[in-house]
């Protein structure tokens, strides 16, 4: 069964653009994504949109649609009602390439400022051992597609062009804390994720957890646990006393 939908689609480039109405046919299961190629095809062959892999995994499909981050291809027309009026637009937060998409070379930028995981010198690789639930602490935050849905909800940038150059974003910030939290990185964390990469200018709203698509718990099992240890090794007089203490044996 099918039915025509009606469309509004973002089209320009970054000088300027404008919101444009399309009728397009629905069929039964299909997403958004399919809609927007049917546009493609029928209607508007130069319309731009990024996509690869159309099952929820590459992180491609980044838009906003009727105002909320999502991914395209994992948003069924079957959560609109069918006289409803589909709003596609791109990410907010990142400047527009053409249509909908968008420069997301601000995030590969924050990515190279992260240092990688620091093994402790005396192991070599195939020499690493770490019980499963070390492992497990951190593996949610490996199911991370990289859609920065996260980086383009949270309001530390998107409503403020200026914070770019000091903040992350949570997608990098839970990088560090999936770094920090590694039972074979030996690397101290905390001071650079304050001081270089902006995590006190997160206030915990949980946008970005509320937009990821792998469901990651990102607030409450990255940046809260990184901003306690923050505050742990800045503020605690115990934790100031054995950090110096140990610091003072190993010289």
């Amino acid at each position: 069964m099918s039915y025509k939908a009606n469309f509004r689609v973002w089209r320009g480039d970054a000088a300027g653009g404008e919101l444009r109405d399309f009728t397009v046919e629905v069929n039964d299961g299909e997403v958004v994504l399919d809609i927007i190629h049917r546009l493609q095809a029928t209607q508007a062959s130069d319309l731009a949109v990024r996509w690869n892999c159309k099952a929820g995994k590459c992180g491609s499909c980044s838009a906003e649609v009727n105002g909320r981050p999502r991914l395209l291809c994992m948003t069924r027309m079957s959560v609109f009602d069918e006289d409803e009026v589909i709003t596609v637009t791109p990410l907010r937060t990142f400047p527009v390439i053409r249509d909908l998409v968008t420069d997301v070379s601000f995030n590969y930028t924050k990515a190279r400022e992260i240092p990688s995981f620091t093994p402790p010198p005396e192991l070599a690789p195939g020499e690493y051992r770490m019980q499963q639930v070390d492992v497990e602490r951190s593996q949610e935050f490996r199911k991370c597609i990289e859609c920065f849905l996260c980086q383009n909800t949270c309001h530390v940038v998107r409503d403020h062009e200026e914070n770019k150059e000091h903040f992350a974003g949570p997608r990098y910030l839970m990088r560090i804390a999936e770094l920090e939290m590694h039972p074979l990185d030996v690397a101290d964390r905390r001071e650079a994720a304050q001081s270089e990469h902006g995590l006190g200018y997160c206030n915990i709203t949980k946008c970005c957890s509320e937009v990821c698509p792998e469901n990651i718990h990102i607030t409450d099992n990255a940046l809260i646990p990184m901003k306690e240890r923050v505050a742990d090794k800045r503020y605690d007089p115990l934790v100031w006393l054995g950090t110096n203490l140990f610091r003072r044996g190993k010289k």
